[in-house]
């Protein structure tokens, strides 16, 4: 079993800033405010939370192959 990445880098889909955040591992992240712009980011169609739509690495139940937010 491979330790969890709980630091992602999130990308903002309006302004593409960058910033760096730490997953929660007892819920899901549906709703993502960007520091730079004040954009609020929903996960895209298909996927679960903002980590797997605009994270650098996906969210905890993910990385262990629970599906997410089991």
């Amino acid at each position: 079993m491979t330790d969890l990445v709980l630091i992602s880098v999130l990308t903002c889909s309006a302004c593409n800033a960058r910033h760096e955040e730490q997953m929660p591992t007892d819920a899901c992240q549906f709703f993502w405010e960007c520091p730079s712009c004040k954009t609020v980011v929903r996960p895209k169609p298909g996927d679960c939370c903002v980590y797997c739509s605009y994270g650098t690495i996906p969210c905890p139940p993910i990385q262990e192959g629970k599906g997410c937010c089991a």
